[in-house]
């Protein structure tokens, strides 16, 4: 049985400008400042940065893990606080996600807050999920 403040292992992804080429295909989002340097410093951001949705997908496919499949997402959502700036290096830049059971409720379900950082910074906010589980 799942308990408040239960956490679950930090999962780390690795992002690299391909990442971000095969993201835009799939989303049908091909704004330049996701593979611009150019771009990107035009509009005033730091480098070329990763698409908010897939920082937020990150996030879910780690609670997805340690959650199970039989797990549904009832609700979940965050706010974009800093950019994840992607080099254009092989090595890319990592993506770190991590969590804890913040409330077990009367009727099962499981509210998770998680943390999602590039290196020390928090990338998103408030990034919070509540999961049911089928009876």
């Amino acid at each position: 049985m799942t308990a408040a403040g239960d956490t679950f292992p930090t999962r780390t992804f690795r992002l690299t400008r391909a990442d971000l080429v095969r993201y835009a295909a799939a989303s049908g989002d091909h704004n330049p400042i996701h593979w611009s340097d150019s771009t990107a410093a035009l509009v005033g951001l730091p480098g070329v940065i990763a698409h908010g949705m897939l920082s937020m997908g990150l996030a879910a496919t780690a609670l997805r893990g340690w959650a199970g499949e039989e797990a549904v997402f009832a609700e979940y959502g965050t706010r974009f606080t800093r950019p994840v700036v992607v080099p254009d290096t092989a090595d890319g830049v990592e993506i770190t996600v991590d969590g804890a059971v913040a409330e077990v409720r009367e009727d099962g379900s499981v509210r998770v807050d998680l943390t999602v950082r590039q290196g020390t910074q928090k990338v998103l906010a408030r990034t919070r999920a509540v999961l049911t589980y089928a009876r």
